[in-house]
């Protein structure tokens, strides 16, 4: 399935962002958000297809579609320059999430929805073994890939070369580095997180300025990388809130 949306929450999200669409499909007689769904998209002009629930369930391929479909253009990622722009047209420090190797479309969507959430500017992804923005990303970020720039690369350590030279700090999630809330996170960061079961590549980790460590008291000794991203990202965002209302 290529460039599609499912489900009323990211359909929704996508309707109300700038993101091209070319038509909708939408259960007949649908209730609720659906309603609301066709109002927005009707305004927009675009063109609806009312479809029964059969249709909805083959064009979703076993995707919980909840009565609506979305065809877009094809996802267009954002250069690391436009993001560091992004942060200088709002007058604030880069922050932004640099994912090492993230291979699970659920993760990825739940890290950009994470990333929305405390103010990242943008995510950067490796183009080659990793996951790119596909409609499952898509559907775990609960529509946050419309407001979140995303920029795929083809070398990760050549772009963290790159935002230390604009004076952007790098830290690494990863074993045996300092514990996260006793760090200072103050400033331009970039946060670092390995993919699942690998983490941090070794060339990675060895151009990162510092590793940043969650302390774990159960059995486990790390968290999923989307919880391990969120728990960072929002000490970043919590640092930074305390800075400015000083």
């Amino acid at each position: 399935m290529a460039n599609i949306i499912i489900g009323r929450n990211p359909v929704m999200e996508a309707l109300k962002s700038e993101r091209e669409i070319d038509r909708l499909i939408v259960l007949k007689d649908g209730e609720g958000s659906i309603k609301k769904i066709i109002g927005k998209a009707k305004d927009k002009k675009l063109p609806i297809q009312y479809a029964d629930k059969s249709t909805l369930d083959r064009l979703a391929d076993g995707n919980v579609h909840q009565g609506v479909i979305a065809y877009v253009s094809e996802y267009e990622y954002w250069d690391v320059d436009e993001i560091l722009k992004l942060a200088e047209k709002r007058g604030e420090d880069p922050f932004i999430i640099i994912l090492d190797g993230i291979e699970d479309p659920h993760n990825l969507g739940a890290i950009i929805r994470s990333a929305d959430g405390a103010g990242a500017h943008g995510v950067i992804i490796p183009k080659r073994r990793a996951v790119g923005i596909t409609e499952t990303v898509a559907k775990a970020s609960a529509g946050a890939i419309e407001y979140v720039p995303v920029a795929r690369v083809s070398n990760i350590v050549q772009v963290i070369e790159k935002l230390k030279k604009v004076g952007v700090w790098i830290a690494a999630c990863d074993l045996g580095g300092d514990t996260y809330y006793d760090s200072n996170l103050k400033g331009s960061f970039a946060l670092v997180v390995g993919g699942e079961g690998k983490g941090v590549s070794r060339l990675v980790r060895e151009k990162c300025d510092f590793i940043l460590s969650i302390p774990m008291e159960g059995h486990i000794n790390s968290l999923n990388a989307s919880n391990a991203a969120a728990v960072l990202m929002y000490e970043l965002k919590r640092q930074r809130d305390m800075n400015s209302s000083d």
